[in-house]
C-alpha cells in the first residue's frame, strides 16, 4: 500500500485514431500525397490484399510502403513525424491533458496517459499532443542507413492491444526480449504497478472491444466514444447495452463536456476506494 502523503497512481489509456483524432491519421496528409481524392480508395486497396490471410495492420503498413515508392513519396521516419503536425484533433483534446491531471492533484492522483493505436508512432509522435503521453504504444517501421522505411518493426493489431495494458498493470514499459520475459513471469497483485482497478481506456470502436473488455472486466473502467458532430452509432450502443464498456459519450475533451464529467467522477471514486482500502489494510494491521 502507497502511503497516504503520496499520490496513487492511475493509468488513462487512449487509442488514437478517430477516438484523440477526427480520422484515421493517414488521411490528413500521407494518403493525399500518393494522388488519391478519396481515403475510401487506399483502404479499398488495402482490404483487398489483407482477404483472409494477411493482418489488416500488416497490409496497410505494406501499403504505404509500396504506394510510398510507386508515386516516389518519401517515407523516411523524419517524413513521417512531420506528418503529425496536420492532424486535426477533437474538440479540447490539446488542453485535456493538464486539466485532468488538475483533477488527478485534486483527490491526490498522479495520472499517467498512454497511447496504444494500430496507427503509426511516427505520426502520433510529431503531434501537439505527444508530450503528455508517458509511453506510445503503436505501429512503427524499420529503418535502413538512411532513415527509409523498408519493413514493419512493431505491429499494433487489435488483439495485441491488450498486452501493453499488461504492461502498465505490471510496470514493464519498454519493450525487449528480456523484459518480455519479465512481462509473462507470474507477479503478486500486491507488486503491481497499476492495478486494473485504477485504469481508464478511452476508445472509439469494436475494434478495441478486447481491450475495453479487459480493463471493465478486471474494476478498471471503459469508455466508448464518438464524433461530437454525430450521434453515436448502433454499433457504439451496443457496446454499453452488451457491457462491454461503462459509459459512451462524445469525443469532446472540453472542460464542460460529458466525458470529462464522467472521468473527473471516475477518478474521484477511484481515490474513495483507494482510502478505503488503506484504511482497511491499517485496520488490518492493528494487533489483535
Amino acid at each position: 500500500m502507497t502511503e497516504n502523503n503520496q499520490k496513487t497512481l492511475v493509468a488513462i489509456m487512449y487509442d488514437f485514431d478517430k477516438t484523440l483524432s477526427t480520422k484515421d491519421m493517414q488521411e490528413f496528409t500521407f494518403i493525399p500525397s500518393l494522388g488519391y481524392e478519396n481515403a475510401h480508395s487506399f483502404w479499398d486497396e488495402v482490404n483487398q490484399i489483407t482477404g483472409d490471410t494477411m493482418d489488416s495492420i500488416l497490409s496497410y503498413m505494406y501499403m504505404m510502403l509500396r504506394k510510398a515508392t510507386e508515386k516516389n513519396v518519401s517515407i523516411t521516419e523524419k517524413e513521417f513525424v512531420k506528418l503529425g503536425k496536420d492532424v486535426e484533433l477533437h474538440p479540447g483534446v490539446e488542453t485535456w491533458f493538464k486539466n485532468i491531471n488538475k483533477i488527478g492533484q485534486k483527490y491526490n492522483l498522479e495520472i499517467e496517459h498512454y497511447v496504444i493505436s494500430s496507427g503509426l508512432e511516427e505520426i502520433i509522435r510529431g503531434t501537439k499532443i505527444s508530450k503528455y503521453f508517458k509511453r506510445i504504444y503503436a505501429c512503427k517501421f524499420l529503418y535502413d542507413a538512411n532513415h527509409v522505411a523498408v519493413w514493419p518493426a512493431t505491429v499494433v493489431n487489435y488483439t495485441t492491444k491488450t498486452q501493453y495494458i499488461y504492461r502498465i498493470n505490471k510496470g514493464i514499459l519498454d519493450m525487449g526480449v528480456a523484459n518480455d520475459r519479465l512481462l509473462n513471469k507470474s507477479t503478486p497483485e500486491e507488486e503491481k504497478r497499476i492495478p486494473f482497478e485504477r485504469m481508464i481506456y478511452i476508445a472509439d470502436g469494436v475494434t478495441d472491444v478486447p481491450c475495453m473488455k479487459l480493463v471493465k472486466g478486471n474494476g478498471g473502467k471503459s469508455i466508448a466514444v464518438y464524433h461530437p458532430n454525430y450521434e453515436a452509432t448502433e454499433s457504439t450502443i451496443e457496446l454499453a447495452e452488451d457491457g462491454r464498456v461503462d459509459f459512451i459519450a462524445p469525443a469532446d475533451y472540453t472542460k464542460d463536456s460529458k466525458l470529462f464529467k464522467i472521468v473527473s467522477s471516475i477518478l474521484k471514486h477511484m481515490a474513495a476506494d483507494y482510502e478505503m482500502d488503506c484504511l482497511t489494510y491499517k485496520q488490518n494491521k492493528q494487533p489483535k
